[in-house]
């Protein structure tokens, strides 16, 4: 008896984005310019500890920001520190912290001064909505604490205040107590109005000298850097936030039946995959009416190696390869997205052992559309978008547009006799 043929798969082609948006030409120049403005001298007298934040995203030279950083407070006569800002990352512990900052390029070499790290915290208030706020112990003590954190779109809040220098004061600063009374606390009452709640009890009473916002583009490249008053904060983000909606990056069409992303990671996306990406911000598995992209099945190769285990963000893909799983460590999984009162992404999808019986288990729940015609995109994650590998259903779509370079005719789908796609198609 003759074995059933494989699945006819769709040819796929290569192109590349060409998004707008500034870039910064000197990342370090920028930082110490930005703090010079400042003149912190005013608040800070030569002796004083300054706690530095430092989070669990991948930002584009944080180590090099960091730098400039420490060694502008070395200049005013202070004495700087970095705490780990993540909340319950890095499984919850400060060594697990500790060495997501070293996987970062974060470490007391790189930065020029010691890294404190403890998930101990104090209670420096109690918010008008009944809860205790929680702070980093160790930043606690310091003098002063300086907040550097990326200003974006938040992958399931939406608002004029999303993921930044406000989250950071309270979801980072707060350890794993503070995240998770807070995100009970979004449950009942807003997003926007815990954020802005806490956040003022914290600049009330923490000492926060001052906020070192980041915009990022959609080349994942430094944009914008920007120094910023403590009474500022709360005004200024959202409009860097705007900035930052403008700039980030996007898949080049509203829909796909299926989208293979190689990777997730808590350096890639707070949710493992930027759901302001994929089109699922308001439900792991429907775009909803108003929302895009509409993509009908994910489809995850991989967690990534920075991540430690962290698969964050897994439930949001219908299937995935059991190496994912395999990647996963479930306990640090189930702590972060415990924390952030969001269970399901933590789920496990449907998974197989090679990328062709992913794909042709994946293929057949679509509908009516046949095999070799799927409109598929693949992509290396959410992060990065520039150059992507489109199905044949998207040529005529990308003929003629000055936003895309078709960089390859349509070949065959790319798997090996072993029926796996190329880890390295990328590098």
């Amino acid at each position: 008896m003759s074995l059933p043929s494989p699945m006819p798969l769709p040819d796929l082609f290569r192109v590349r984005q060409r998004f707008q948006g500034p870039e910064l030409s000197d990342v370090e120049g920028e930082t110490h310019r930005q703090l010079a403005r400042l003149d912190l001298a005013r608040r800070i007298a030569p002796g004083q500890s300054v706690a530095i934040t430092a989070g669990s995203r991948g930002i584009t030279s944080i180590d090099v920001i960091l730098r400039a950083v420490v060694a502008h407070l070395r200049s005013l006569g202070a004495e700087p520190f970095i705490v780990p800002a993540m909340g319950s990352h890095g499984g919850g512990t400060a060594a697990g912290q500790t060495k997501m900052l070293a996987q970062l390029g974060i470490t007391e070499a790189s930065c020029g001064c010691p890294i404190r790290a403890s998930m101990e915290t104090v209670i420096v208030s109690r918010a008008p909505e009944g809860f205790d706020v929680h702070f980093d112990r160790i930043a606690s003590e310091a003098d002063h604490v300086l907040v550097v954190g990326r200003v974006k779109p938040h992958t399931r809040f939406t608002g004029a205040l999303e993921s930044g220098l406000m989250k950071m004061m309270l979801i980072g600063l707060g350890k794993h107590e503070g995240a998770k009374i807070y995100h009970r606390a979004i449950v009942d009452h807003s997003f926007d109005r815990i954020v802005r709640s806490v956040a003022r009890q914290v600049l009330e009473r923490c000492r926060i000298c001052a906020g070192l916002a980041i915009v990022e583009n959609a080349y994942d490249r430094t944009a914008l850097i920007e120094a910023i008053e403590p009474e500022r904060f709360e005004t200024r983000e959202p409009e860097l936030l705007d900035l930052a909606r403008q700039w980030m990056a996007r898949l080049p069409f509203d829909r796909a039946d299926v989208l293979i992303l190689d990777r997730i990671g808590k350096d890639v996306s707070g949710a493992g995959m930027d759901t302001n990406v994929v089109g699922r911000k308001a439900s792991d598995h429907d775009p909803g009416e108003h929302e895009f992209p509409k993509i009908k099945r994910i489809c995850l190769r991989g967690i990534s190696a920075v991540s430690q285990g962290n698969a964050t963000g897994i439930g949001i893909a219908e299937f995935c390869l059991t190496r994912a799983i395999e990647q996963m460590d479930v306990r640090t999984t189930r702590i972060n997205c415990l924390t952030g009162s969001h269970p399901t992404a933590a789920m496990l999808p449907l998974d197989y052992a090679t990328d062709r019986e992913m794909l042709e288990a994946a293929i057949p729940t679509l509908g009516l559309v046949e095999p070799d015609e799927t409109a598929l995109l693949w992509v290396r994650d959410t992060l990065h978008l520039t150059e992507l590998e489109c199905s044949r259903a998207y040529w005529d779509r990308c003929v003629g547009r000055d936003d895309l370079e078709i960089l390859t005719d349509p070949r065959p789908f790319p798997l090996d006799a072993a029926g796996m796609l190329p880890d390295d198609h990328w590098s």
